[in-house]
């Protein structure tokens, strides 16, 4: 019974031995950050924006690696599967909540197969168009793709991604399908847009401010409550007469569940000094956006943030009848 107690005595100090020493070396090589989506979209613009920061105060580098595919499941899945060691994260959006009910048989729990570690921003959502299509503002943009539903095309990158989640709120306020045209991320499908090959998309400001104000692409409505400080002219969806059409784009920053609570707290708090670096602040601005306050750049806000969101979407999702699998 003595030999017993002391070699369970000796396991305790081993592992508390061990969780010290990660405390004060973590991290003491480079972490790999997944977004899992394709270089150039508004979810890997947040991203390189942050790990770059986030690098400065860790003092190793965050080395941001594309997984796309399948709505940002791939992504995701890879960092679920991951050692659980802090030296891979997964920066996710609201897609990490929605695939819980869009994927029936995912390998991995979007609620409980991940550590959270804090909100990163908030991004609203434009209604977009090919610069030369023919209606002059939202509500006759509507009227015009409920007329025109079997020869509109409406871009998104793929099932669960927040063009297609936005796109499935847009088809419900003109009741109306309308043929959508997958893309593997929203950065080919901008570039169809700009091309006229696509009409319409709905996407994140991260993507479209620049276009919208370079006249490239045609801007009709904000997804916002309130109008945008960089788009005053640009009306709500509420404002057209379709206020079901709110809709934000929430980034969160995640490890594999299983990472030792030093190293996740280690990351909020470098997460939170790179939100509160005035420089990223001026540069999400310039993108209609706002990195998210230090309360919310922590796990337990993420946590609830997540398990709200998977509540919220689940019904609309479930009524539309649409899935991935």
């Amino acid at each position: 019974m003595a030999f017993t107690t002391m070699r369970a005595g000796l396991a305790v100090a081993a592992t508390l031995m061990a969780t010290t020493a990660l405390a004060q070396d973590y991290p003491d090589r480079s972490i790999t950050m997944v977004v899992p989506f394709a270089a150039g979209g508004p979810t890997d613009t947040v991203a390189r924006l942050v790990a770059e920061r986030m690098s400065a105060d860790l003092g190793q580098q965050i080395i941001v690696e594309n997984v796309g595919g399948a709505g940002g499941t791939l992504g995701a899945g890879q960092v679920a599967a991951a050692e659980a060691d802090g030296y891979t994260v997964l920066l996710h959006h609201i897609g990490m909540a929605t695939s819980a009910t869009l994927y029936r048989n995912l390998a991995y729990s979007p609620a409980d197969g991940f550590a959270p570690v804090g909100l990163v921003t908030e991004v609203p959502m434009t209604i977009v168009a090919r610069k030369d299509l023919e209606p002059a503002d939202f509500p006759a943009l509507m009227a015009y793709v409920k007329e025109n539903a079997d020869t509109i095309t409406m871009a998104n990158a793929g099932i669960g991604a927040a063009s297609h989640l936005c796109g499935m709120l847009f088809m419900q306020a003109v009741d109306a399908p309308i043929v959508t045209v997958p893309y593997k991320g929203t950065g080919p499908a901008m570039t169809e847009l700009i091309g006229g090959q696509i009409d319409l998309m709905c996407d994140q400001t991260t993507n479209t401010t620049e276009q919208i104000k370079g006249g490239t692409i045609k801007g009709y409505a904000v997804t916002t409550p309130a109008r945008l400080d960089i788009f005053p002219d640009m009306p709500t969806v509420a404002e057209g007469g379709f206020p079901g059409l709110e809709v934000s784009v929430w980034h969160g920053l995640y490890a594999p569940a299983g990472t030792p609570p030093e190293a996740v707290d280690r990351l909020a708090t470098a997460l939170q000094a790179a939100l509160a670096d005035p420089g990223i602040a001026t540069k999400l601005a310039e993108l209609g956006t706002a990195p998210s306050p230090a309360a919310d750049a922590t796990p337990a806000a993420l946590k609830a943030k997540l398990d709200g969101e998977i509540a919220r979407w689940k019904p609309i999702i479930e009524a539309a009848g649409v899935y991935a699998d």
